[in-house]
């Protein structure tokens, strides 16, 4: 971890420190001249979502580093332009969406450029006989995704970041989105892609409905999270909008009950279009306190779509699947409130008023689950009293699930917190992945998870970054992300 720098310090610092020389070049790369070395601009690029920014930041303090500069290209020329300019002069570069990462994917940790494509905003076309829509991968997710209701369509892909998160976004970190279970992952949607490359080739792969012309070239660039090309254009599958939507509670003996209803489920075949199983205090939470605790303290919400009758025999049979876990139908207010706040951070509220909150989010089979979460649990708690740690389930497949912890602990000065943060953070991914488990399921990477990402990859990390090396011999793309090694900056 790095020493922190004050905010204060660095904006001293800076006055009266001359640009660097190669800005004026860089502005005559983007129209209307949108390049600058302003400090503000370059603070409000300097980090994302990240919790350990956040504290950080709330104490007046960078993540890292700044950014040398900001520079924002309006189309793909552009960024082309771009790339191709930072790589003569072998200068490193970050793409830049909303900066609603949590994981310090677009940090700065050596006086990079940061490449933001906000102006590249547009739904390019919605195909509507192939059912596929082109985009920038600089549009909004909730605008992306309004553009298609107003024309009848959903993207499926409904992350909790919706509305502060890019489409671009979604793919260089291979995220998820609640209906995963239905709509599947952002992989399964994408169909096409253009990339500028680190020495400015624009790369095309055109959409077709599948192709067996050697290894994938879109799944090189899905979560590689801006070290490999800079993604610039998408095209997703896309579905009409569901004609029906049937929602239920239910409430299960034990955690166990629950896990095992949810694999059975998965392993029938059904898409339920959402799934969220709590554990005890989650369920208690979301119940507002109106859980029979005694007897079924575990508090699951489904939701079935599509077709009237597809929906009916999907919720039906799913359900005959929990009764069989004794589970019980409950009202579903539960599911009707957080549908009201499915895209609202809930970390807020808490960190603003000097608390430290955080989640990790990891994968495992079924048959490993219910160890994982008691086990995990139970060391965070007995080494640290103090520290709330919950999880949820809510992407689940037929051969297991993703595991959303939520971590929360009281106000305290940052050098008794940071500690705390990091420690629990080892326990968590270290014994995730002694139990075979992955440690990451949507959120990615970044620079915060560099460690255990190299220890899980094994060998495969040494592929990864030789084909980075290949394709960015100067290390400009987003370099120290996903455990690559950071380039020099002359």
């Amino acid at each position: 971890m790095k020493a922190a720098i004050s905010i204060d310090d660095a904006r001293k610092n800076d006055d009266g420190v001359s640009s660097p020389e190669w800005l004026d070049e860089l502005q005559t790369l983007t129209s209307s001249s949108r390049a600058t070395d302003d400090f503000e601009q370059r603070l409000e690029h300097s980090r994302d979502r990240l919790p350990f920014g956040r504290f950080r930041h709330r104490s007046k303090q960078l993540t890292v580093g700044l950014p040398s500069a900001v520079v924002e290209p309006a189309d793909i020329e552009e960024v082309t332009r771009v790339v191709k300019f930072a790589n003569d002069h072998k200068l490193p570069i970050i793409p830049y969406g909303c900066g609603s990462g949590v994981l310090g994917g677009t940090v700065s940790l050596n006086d990079e450029i940061i490449v933001g494509l906000g102006r590249m905003d547009r739904l390019i076309e919605i195909d509507e006989i192939n059912c596929v829509a082109h985009v920038e991968a600089g549009m909004n997710g909730g605008a992306f995704e309004a553009a298609l209701i107003e024309r009848g369509y959903t993207c499926g892909h409904y992350p909790q970041s919706l509305n502060m998160s890019t489409v671009g976004g979604w793919a260089a970190c291979r995220g998820s989105g609640q209906s995963s279970s239905r709509y599947g992952n952002i992989e399964n949607m994408i169909v096409g892609m253009k990339v500028v490359l680190p020495d400015g080739e624009l790369l095309v792969v055109r959409h077709v409905p599948r192709r067996s012309v050697g290894p994938s070239l879109i799944e090189m660039f899905i979560g590689s999270e801006g070290t490999l090309g800079m993604i610039v254009e998408l095209t997703l599958r896309i579905w009409r909008l569901p004609a029906c939507e049937i929602s239920h509670v239910v409430v299960f003996p034990s955690l166990q009950h629950g896990l095992d209803a949810l694999r059975d489920v998965m392993q029938a075949e059904i898409r339920p279009a959402i799934v969220r199983l709590y554990d005890e205090a989650e369920s208690l939470r979301w119940s507002n306190g109106k859980l029979a605790v005694e007897t079924h303290p575990i508090l699951c919400t489904l939701a079935f779509s599509g077709l009237q009758a597809v929906a009916e025999a999907e919720a039906s049979a799913a359900l005959g699947i929990c009764e069989d876990q004794g589970a019980l139908l409950v009202d579903d207010a539960p599911f009707r409130t957080w549908k009201k706040i499915r895209f609202e951070s809930y970390s807020d509220e808490y960190v603003n008023s000097g608390g430290f909150y955080d989640t990790i989010e990891v994968a495992a089979p079924w048959s490993v689950l219910p160890g994982m979460y008691a086990d995990i649990r139970a060391t965070v708690i007995e080494r640290y009293p103090a520290v709330q740690i919950n999880a949820h389930w809510s992407h689940v497949y037929s051969d297991g699930a993703c595991m959303y912890m939520t971590v929360k602990f009281p106000a305290m000065p940052d050098d008794d917190a940071f500690p705390i943060h990091a420690d629990i953070w080892e326990i968590v991914t270290s014994m995730c992945l002694d139990m075979g488990g992955t440690t990451s399921h949507h959120h990615g990477i970044g620079y915060f998870r560099n460690k255990w990402f190299v220890e899980e990859l094994n060998a495969g990390h040494g592929v990864i970054s030789k084909l980075k090396e290949t394709l960015d011999p100067h290390l400009i793309l987003n370099p120290g992300k996903l455990g690559m090694r950071q380039g020099i900056n002359p």
